[in-house]
């Protein structure tokens, strides 16, 4: 998921639960409708590969190293707004069928998934 700065849901890319998301981020990215000035993300997704990605769009990574990696400049000031996502999938997560994974298919998960950011994008 992409979260703009204010926390609400920008764009959705639904991984099967036993891959990574990584291979998805990039895409995801390319939805934006500008160049943000920062991307925010966790160990997860501190790759070489995908931090150069996010230069040649222009913004800077606020990517943590992983455990075993060389250290790399993370501006904790920027990296503590990753809460934002946190609690926006909080928020979804206050709709049973988005917390329980009710729907069956991919497709009508991702429905409700939109349904629940759209709501939550009018009350904010």
């Amino acid at each position: 998921m992409i979260a703009d700065g204010a926390g609400r849901a920008v764009a959705f890319a639904l991984a099967p639960g036993q891959a990574h998301e990584l291979p998805h981020a990039a895409p995801l990215l390319a939805r934006l409708p500008g160049v943000p000035m920062w991307v925010v993300a966790d160990r997860g997704y501190s790759g070489h590969a995908f931090r150069d990605h996010i230069w040649s769009l222009g913004a800077r990574p606020a990517i943590p190293p992983q455990v075993n990696e060389a250290p790399v400049a993370c501006p904790e000031p920027i990296y503590n707004n990753r809460n934002r996502v946190e609690r926006l999938w909080a928020r979804l997560k206050e709709w049973r069928a988005v917390a329980t994974r009710y729907e069956k298919t991919a497709a009508s998960f991702l429905g409700v998934l939109c349904l629940a950011a759209t709501i939550d994008w009018l009350r904010r």
